[in-house]
C-alpha cells in the first residue's frame, strides 16, 4: 500500500540576502513525504529564485501530478522540472534505501561581513581550511583587495570564490590586480568569472587564477571537456534534476580531471542534510558548498549538526494532498 503527502513551507530569510539584484524575503518549498510498507522517504523541491527555470507553480503541478500517478501504483517518470525531478528522486532513495545514511557536514563556510570577524571563523576552522566569498557584488576592486587581505592574513586557506557572470573582462582584471601573484594558487577556483565562458577562460590564462564552471552545466550546448584554467565543476542537485542526473555529471567531471563540488541553492535543513549525503556519496574526498542554513531563520524536520536555529516540526507545513 502507496501513501504520499506533499507539504509547502516558507521560512523567513535573513534581510541582507540578494540573489540576483532581488531580495529574498522568504524562502519557499514543497516536501514530498513518500510511504511504502514500513518504509518511507523525504525529498524537497524548491526552485532558486532567479536561477531555477522553473517557477513555484510550474514545479507543484509537476510534482502533484507525479504524486496522483505513483500514489495510484503506476511507476512514472521523473519530471522534466529539475527541482521536481530532484526532490522526487531523494524521496524514492530514501524509500528503496538507496540513499546512503553517511554524510559529509564539513561545509566550507560562506565568508560575509566583517574581515576581523572571518579571521577569527578562519583560524579556528579545524582540518583543511576551505571557504568561499561570493564575489561581483561590490566593486570588482575591493573585492580583491578583500580576497588578497584573507589570503596574506591566513597562510593555509584556500578560498572558494563566485562571481555569478557578474564582471566585464576589464572589471576581471581589475579585481585579479588586487591579487598577489603568488597567492593565487591557493584561490581554488573561481565560478564564472565573466558573462560568457570565453570571456572566462581568457581570464583564467592570462591571471594564472583557475575557474569553475556552475551555470554553464544548465546550458545545452555545455560539454564537460579538460581545459588549460579550469579546475573544477559546480553541481547544485535542485538546479540539475535527478540524483541519476547528479551523479552522471560527477562521473563526467571525474573522467576529465575536474573536481566535482556539490553545493546548495539554499535549501531547507531537511535539503541540506541530504545534499551532505549526496556528497558523501559522490564526492567523498571533497568539501562541499553548503553553508547556507544561517541565511535562514529556523531548520525544518531535519536538523543540521551544531546549528542553534529552532527546527519546526510537520505542524509548521502546509499540507497540500
Amino acid at each position: 500500500m502507496r501513501g504520499a503527502q506533499v507539504y509547502r513551507w516558507q521560512i523567513p530569510m535573513d534581510a541582507g540576502v540578494v540573489l540576483r539584484e532581488r531580495r529574498l524575503k522568504t524562502r519557499e518549498g514543497l516536501f514530498v513525504h513518500l510511504q511504502q510498507g514500513e518504509r518511507n522517504g523525504w525529498g524537497e523541491i524548491s526552485p532558486l529564485p532567479g536561477f531555477s527555470q522553473e517557477s513555484m507553480d510550474d514545479a507543484q503541478t509537476a510534482l502533484m501530478s507525479w504524486v496522483d500517478a505513483w500514489r495510484d501504483g503506476a511507476n512514472p517518470s521523473l519530471p522534466d522540472i529539475p527541482s521536481a525531478a530532484f526532490g522526487i528522486s531523494c524521496a524514492l532513495a530514501e524509500l528503496s534505501g538507496s540513499l546512503p545514511a553517511e554524510a559529509n557536514y564539513h561545509a566550507a563556510p560562506l565568508c560575509t561581513g566583517d574581515p576581523d570577524e572571518l579571521f577569527a571563523l578562519l583560524s579556528a576552522m579545524p582540518g583543511e581550511k576551505v571557504a568561499k566569498i561570493k564575489v561581483g557584488l561590490y566593486e570588482a576592486v575591493r573585492d580583491g583587495m578583500v580576497v588578497n587581505l584573507l589570503l596574506e592574513a591566513t597562510p593555509d586557506l584556500h578560498l572558494r570564490l563566485d562571481a555569478n557572470r557578474a564582471w566585464t573582462p576589464l572589471k576581471a582584471q581589475q579585481f585579479a590586480k588586487y591579487v598577489n601573484p603568488a597567492w593565487r594558487n591557493r584561490i581554488a577556483f573561481l565560478e564564472e568569472p565573466c558573462k560568457t565562458r570565453d570571456d572566462s577562460r581568457a581570464f583564467a590564462q592570462e591571471t594564472g587564477i583557475a575557474i569553475a564552471w556552475d551555470e554553464s552545466l544548465r546550458e545545452a550546448d555545455f560539454r564537460f571537456d579538460a581545459e588549460p584554467g579550469v579546475s573544477a565543476v559546480v553541481i547544485k542537485p535542485t538546479l540539475t534534476g535527478s540524483l541519476e542526473k547528479i551523479r552522471e555529471q560527477v562521473l563526467s567531471a571525474r573522467a576529465c580531471g575536474l573536481t566535482a563540488v556539490i553545493s546548495s541553492s539554499i535549501e531547507s535543513s531537511l535539503g541540506l542534510t541530504q545534499l551532505a549525503r549526496i556528497a558523501a556519496w559522490l564526492t567523498p574526498n571533497t568539501t562541499p558548498g553548503l553553508d547556507t542554513l544561517n541565511l535562514m531563520q529556523a531548520q525544518l524536520i531535519r536538523q543540521w549538526p551544531g546549528s542553534s536555529l529552532p527546527c519546526l516540526g510537520i505542524e509548521a507545513l502546509e499540507p497540500l494532498r
